[in-house]
């Protein structure tokens, strides 16, 4: 079964730093072929160049990206043409208008019958300084907020720590046990969003710490602000790989799913389940609250083992591998096929 493209779409209030966070994905994204989608009214500048807000412009960035600016109703074919494998496109980037309804995009993507594509999730993007006041005036951005998988807490720099922290209680009240992800200027690791090729696969557990999540580029365009005052305002992100040569139990894992520890973004990988009958291999893509199974075959030689990484910010990860390794089934009886059923409940038909 090919890999499926995950559409990530970018979302927030005018102002918040939509396109200084799509700029630094292009910038420091070690060889990912992004295809990026701008749903915008009017023009917008990327990495420097100009792409006119009309359907269908289409602008090589370089880093084997591609900029397209369209309108809503247009987007659809355009995922179309993004999904096609002369394209190489590793994963498509929807940078939403300010004024956009978010819920309108991601019915897009999740009813979409491309089987080239799936969601990636909703990261909305959130202006530390101006949002209290963003929020007054437009009181359905608590609403869009509630849809995020990820909230991005942009411009932290701008507001003494105690507000920033308070801010951030606000948000996680709010939205529940969505990661909230600080940040200035837009920086945030790519592989917190998406795959990046080429990349070593992190040790379990591995804290990435800023100094290794920044290129020289973005030193280079940042180098008056004093690195040290303002690293603090960033998250590093965890990575947990498990491993298991016994089969799960289906149902464990879907309540761990469904009831994820906090900061969890994203699990992918693979499950072989302790179920009478079952010899399938099951591919899990989750974003937030999105989960995602595919049945799938085992290639020749395969050994049936589980291997699951899950990805956030501010991840527990020894709870979380504990919680992981309880979903091991133990008994010596494989399951009945009805332990199946929470697994069916997320397979697409």
């Amino acid at each position: 079964m090919a890999e499926r493209i995950p559409v990530l779409i970018v979302a927030g209030f005018l102002g918040s730093g939509k396109t200084t966070l799509l700029n630094h994905l292009l910038r420091n994204n070690r060889g990912t072929r992004i295809g990026v989608v701008v749903n915008d009214f009017g023009a917008i500048n990327i990495d420097s160049m100009l792409v006119a807000g009309q359907v269908d412009a289409m602008v090589s960035l370089g880093n084997g990206c591609v900029c397209c600016a369209v309108d809503v109703g247009e987007l659809d074919e355009l995922f179309t043409r993004l999904a096609q494998p002369r394209a190489k496109i590793d994963v498509i980037v929807v940078e939403a208008s300010g004024l956009a309804e978010p819920r309108n995009l991601i019915r897009m993507v999740v009813g979409t019958e491309n089987p080239r594509i799936r969601y990636g999730g909703l990261v909305e993007v959130v202006d530390a300084e101006q949002f209290p006041d963003s929020r007054e005036r437009h009181p359905e951005l608590a609403t869009h907020l509630r849809l995020a998988d990820l909230v991005v807490l942009n411009k932290a720099d701008r507001v003494p720590r105690d507000r920033l922290d308070r801010l951030r209680q606000e948000i996680i009240e709010l939205i529940g046990q969505v990661p909230v992800y600080a940040t200035t200027h837009g920086r945030i690791d790519p592989g917190l969003l998406f795959d990046e090729p080429l990349r070593e696969i992190p040790r379990v557990a591995e804290q990435l710490s800023f100094d290794e999540l920044l290129a020289e580029h973005d030193h280079e365009h940042h180098h008056d602000h004093d690195h040290a005052a303002h690293r603090h305002l960033h998250d590093d992100y965890t990575s947990v790989s498990f491993t298991s040569e016994r089969e799960l139990d289906p149902r464990r894992l879907i309540e761990f799913l469904e009831d994820p520890p906090p900061g969890l973004f994203r699990a992918k990988g693979f499950a072989a389940f302790g179920v009478a009958a079952e010899r399938r291999k099951f591919v899990l893509h989750m974003v937030g609250r999105h989960i995602v199974f595919e049945p799938d075959s085992w290639s020749r030689g395969e050994s049936r083992t589980t291997q699951l990484v899950l990805i956030g910010a501010g991840l527990p990860a020894d709870a979380a591998l504990a919680r992981l390794h309880d979903t091991v089934h133990t008994a010596a009886e494989p399951l009945d096929p009805q332990a199946m059923l929470g697994i069916w409940r997320y397979t697409p038909h």
